[in-house]
């Protein structure tokens, strides 16, 4: 996907501010020091696009997919959402925001419900859209054939399914509200390799097939490198680096770009790539090795 499409989401000087814990006297006196998770981030996501947020555990990144989602509001800047400014929607648009913006979670421990069966979990989110009953399970087959489920896990709870089928859930959930944008915060990082491997591909065709913009963050620069059209790298609260995989990974302008690039596994077992580094196959100018789907063959 080009990224000349105009922006579906545009982040402007983007500040998130924490009061630090202080002792009873500071308290007492109103003092209080300020902490940034998110210093004057800014950047665009193209329509259609995929865009990678990568850096480190305490970077920013996810307090970052909290204010797109508008789960948490920032201290100051603007973002806006297919052109308007988010803070000046009115109640309805607030709403549709909410409806066009959904979240994939790391932990599908707790962002699924313990006590709901998977037919509850989407069926909930297919009403929320306001699809009737009679449709809602011919739609509900339909989203767990997109993302690779069979109907009978329809009845199971969410411990019966392993952490791979669980994040298909909470993927098909999000795509129930038939979202414009789909933020998913860290969706393979606590799966083993070959089960990421499925997570980034079925985001991958879910991007192609409904051109679906997606903001993709991990602290995996591989996984977001082979699957982004552009990236941004975070480091303490501030993007530090941002750009077309092909030129932030050869040419880093950043040390600690550099640093992770460096911690980048030669092989990537169990992904691709047992004979040359992800690093090699963008020097060389061999884009189809680089973005092959994970775990294919270049």
């Amino acid at each position: 996907m080009s990224t000349d499409a105009p922006p579906i989401l545009e982040l402007r000087q983007i500040r998130k501010e924490y009061m630090l814990r202080q002792g009873m006297l500071a308290r007492l006196r109103g003092g209080g020091k300020p902490f940034a998770a998110v210093d004057g981030v800014s950047f665009a996501v193209p329509r259609g696009s995929i865009f990678g947020l990568v850096g480190e555990s305490g970077s920013g990144k996810s307090t970052l997919a909290q204010i797109i989602v508008r789960l948490i509001e920032p201290t100051s800047g603007t973002m806006l959402f297919n052109g308007q400014d988010v803070a000046g929607l009115d109640r309805a648009a607030a709403q549709r925001f909410r409806r066009g913006v959904q979240m994939v979670f790391q932990d599908t421990g707790s962002s699924l419900n313990p006590r709901k069966r998977v037919r509850r979990v989407i069926a909930e989110a297919l009403a929320a859209r306001g699809v009737t009953r009679a449709n809602a399970a011919t739609e509900t087959a339909r989203l767990m054939d997109r993302v690779g489920l069979d109907t009978p896990m329809l009845a199971r709870f969410p411990h019966e399914l392993s952490g791979g089928q669980r994040q298909r859930v909470g993927i098909a959930r999000a795509l129930a509200m038939a979202p414009d944008l789909l933020v998913a915060d860290e969706p393979v990082s606590a799966l083993d390799v070959s089960l990421q491997g499925q997570i980034i591909n079925l985001l991958q065709e879910i991007n192609a097939s409904l051109g679906l913009s997606i903001v993709l963050i991990s602290h995996d620069l591989a996984v977001v490198a082979r699957v982004c059209s552009a990236l941004g790298v975070m480091s303490k609260g501030h993007m530090v680096e941002s750009g077309p995989p092909s030129r932030v990974l050869v040419a880093p302008e950043h040390p600690y770009t550099r640093t992770l690039l460096a911690a980048v596994p030669s092989g990537l077992k169990g992904r691709r790539q047992t004979d040359r580094t992800l690093m090699d196959a963008f020097a060389a100018g061999d884009m189809a090795a680089a973005t092959a789907p994970v775990g294919s063959e270049a």
